[in-house]
């Protein structure tokens, strides 16, 4: 399983039409979600910042992503809302959200604790005052 976090803007004269589409998203726009073995997507809104999570649950991400990009009815539903949207100008590639890397994960009770290798490590003599 893959978790995805992506975030882009809300444009401010768009705001209201973004939020009756999302109040009554399209039974084929979720379809086309399940088929590309998307699950658990929500989408959060903080000002005018838009936060998106989701897991992925299939073998091949861009395959799957490239059939929901060719799905028309997902198609038809992006040409109402990707006007509503501003991407970040840093966002690196053709989508119009910015993916988000994961820097930190807590796993079930009991899971692996290991650290992942990463830049910093924690001190282990640390402790709250």
């Amino acid at each position: 399983m893959k978790r995805v976090a992506q975030t882009i803007r809300l444009r401010a004269e768009h705001r209201q039409e973004y939020l009756e589409l999302h109040a009554a998203v399209w039974p084929g726009v979720e379809a086309a979600l399940h088929r590309a073995q998307i699950r658990n997507f929500g989408i959060f809104l903080g000002g005018d910042v838009l936060f998106a999570y989701f897991e992925y649950h299939g073998d091949d991400f861009e395959a799957d992503l490239a059939t929901l990009e060719a799905d028309p009815e997902t198609r038809r539903w992006w040409k109402l809302t990707d006007p509503c949207q501003e991407p970040w100008p840093d966002r690196g590639d053709s989508r119009q959200w910015t993916e988000l890397t994961e820097i930190w994960h807590l796993g079930p009770p009991g899971g692996d604790t290991t650290a992942r290798p990463g830049p910093r490590q924690p001190d282990p003599t640390w402790s709250p005052p």
